[in-house]
């Protein structure tokens, strides 16, 4: 090597030393924990100085869905890649609000970065100060005030993000402050690492022996098992006590939901396997979930015995009373009882009969709803689209995701995810529209992937714009639209207005809307010509072409465990 060469690292550093500007700074930290794309929209001094790092810049159409992206991002990664969204102050960070939201009640860390006013005019009315409207939406919330206090700022800040609660971790960077003149090198940054707690020896005795006196304990796994990275420990652990495992939507694909022993998802719709275990079930381990109360998860009756095993102390008894409640990484603490069980030699229950119930079960659920499922009616069954995605869709080299309300509870029964993170659910705020954002992440943190989502005509109107963020930022996600001209669901909950002026009406073609943007577009009217057209989106999404199929579909109030 020649000795040029060799000097340039000092030379870098010395030049780092003699100074550079806070914004240089932050960039060159995220450069040193490895991130591959700062996301945001539409400016922030951090966009630039990212990109002399060769950072590139992901530019969404609106604030809400960057963080949507950055969403998708972080969870296709099972948090294992630093997801950086950030936005200007003012509107920008005032428009961020909901997909932050979103992504502290989803559980998802990710660092956000907005900037701020100049100092001295943050608290100026009407200015909008991030690190006070967002305080109860984020995990961590601060300002810098001096650009001497980013090294440790931003530490801090990466170190909350890895560990603890999963959520996003906010620091507000002002702009004046972003231009200043820092003399310390990104290279000095020491990368915070993550901590997986254990429980106690004693704590994890008392949780097995619990099990194993139950008759009929079932393991309800959530979002911490994906996050985790927990699966083939969970697998591990239900056959060892053949217990049968179902899922919060958050957690669906933590638990292979083709393997003997999966119930499915405990969502507001749900198949009859997770009704008939949940009801006989006398102890219910709560895995890696928050046991939130949510009117779109099933609710755990009152007379079960509730154990929970949770990464954040916060969610111990929060909504239900439980027995007993164990702080630790969900990963390690299924490797405690595992060793502890096999270590001691300890007798296990004798359930044969398990395996061959769930399967009866699950038969005779599926005979139940077929005739909705292949449906030939025209306007089309939305489960027929359910169906015939099923069939379409590999789910062993895929990330599906859907929208809120009638998609996501249309599908969320009935597609079986096999792989850990090939969906990504979702049921405690659920905002309309967030499934493309999520679907765009996806395919950024997956590129070898095949990414669908599945959405309403209210959704798309909330963001349909961003499907031009994955034709241009060569991101091809399929997107499968249901056109049904009504806001599905929600003439129930306004029949006089409905009656009387038609509220619940919508109206629109979108496949053209894909074509404009530099899609694929398509639109299906006949349930013959679905699985062709959906073969041909999928092809054109392995060329690199983001694609949209819009059906015309008749809205369906049946659903799953409701009806």
């Amino acid at each position: 090597m020649a000795e040029g060469t060799q000097a340039e690292p000092e030379e870098r550093l010395h030049t780092q030393m003699q100074g550079m500007s806070g914004a240089q700074y932050v960039a060159g930290v995220l450069k040193q924990e490895g991130v591959k794309q700062i996301i945001g929209f539409p400016a922030s001094e951090l966009f630039d100085a990212s990109a002399e790092m060769d950072i590139p810049p992901i530019i969404a159409r609106t604030q809400r869905v960057a963080i949507n992206i950055a969403e998708g991002y972080a969870r296709a990664t099972a948090g294992k890649e630093l997801a950086v969204v950030t936005v200007q102050y003012g509107p920008g960070a005032e428009s961020s609000f909901a997909g932050i939201a979103q992504a502290f009640n989803d559980g998802v860390p990710m660092l956000f970065l907005p900037t701020g006013y100049p100092r001295g005019s943050e608290a100026v009315a009407p200015n909008f100060e991030s690190r006070r409207n967002f305080t109860h939406i984020t995990k961590w919330c601060e300002a810098a005030t001096r650009v001497d206090d980013l090294p440790k700022l931003m530490h801090a800040a990466i170190s909350r993000v890895r560990n603890g609660k999963p959520a996003p971790v906010l620091l507000e960077l002002p702009v004046d402050l972003l231009t200043e003149t820092l003399h310390a090198s990104p290279s000095l940054h020491q990368r915070p690492r993550r901590s997986v707690p254990q429980a106690d020896n004693g704590e994890i005795a008392e949780l097995v022996a619990t099990l194993l006196t139950a008759r009929n304990p079932v393991v309800l796994a959530g979002q911490g098992v994906l996050s985790a990275s927990a699966t083939q420990e969970l697998v591990e652990f239900a056959e060892l006590l053949n217990i049968p495992v179902m899922t919060t939507p958050n957690g669906k694909s933590g638990f292979p939901e083709d393997h003997a022993l999966a119930l499915g998802t405990a969502g507001r719709a749900r198949p009859a396997t997770v009704d008939r275990f949940l009801e006989r079930a006398d102890v219910v381990l709560a895995l890696g979930s928050s046991l939130t109360r949510s009117y779109y998860i099933l609710p755990i009756p009152d007379d079960k015995v509730i154990l929970q095993v949770t990464l954040d102390d916060a969610d111990l008894g929060k909504d239900y009373p439980i027995a007993q409640g164990i702080v630790g990484d969900i990963r390690s603490v299924l490797k405690q009882m595992i060793g502890h069980i096999r270590a001691n030699r300890l007798p296990l229950p004798e359930r044969p009969q398990i395996a061959g119930e769930i399967a009866a079960v699950r038969a005779a659920f599926m005979a139940k709803w077929m005739p909705l499922l292949t449906a030939d009616t025209a306007p089309i069954s939305p489960y027929r689209v359910v169906w015939e995605i099923m069939q379409a869709v590999d789910p062993k080299r895929s990330i599906v995701t859907h929208d809120a309300g009638n998609p996501r509870d249309q599908f969320c029964p009935f597609y079986v995810a096999s792989v850990p993170g090939s969906y990504i659910g979702w049921g405690k705020t659920t905002q309309l529209g967030s499934g493309l954002g999520f679907a765009i992440g996806a395919k950024l943190a997956r590129p070898e992937a095949t990414v669908v989502n599945l959405m309403g005509e209210s959704a798309f109107g909330m963001v349909g714009i961003d499907f031009e963020t994955a034709v241009r930022c060569n991101l091809p996600v399929l997107t499968i639209l249901l056109r049904n001209n009504v806001l599905g669901g929600y003439a129930k909950s306004m029949p006089v207005a409905t009656t009387k002026y038609g509220a619940n009406r919508v109206t629109g073609g979108y496949a053209p809307i894909a074509e404009a943007l530099g899609g694929y577009g398509e639109c299906v009217t006949q349930p013959e010509h679905l699985r062709p057209a959906l073969r041909r989106a999928l092809q054109k999404v392995e060329t690199g072409q983001a694609a949209l199929i819009e059906v015309v579909t008749h809205e369906e109030p049946r659903l799953a465990g409701l009806w």
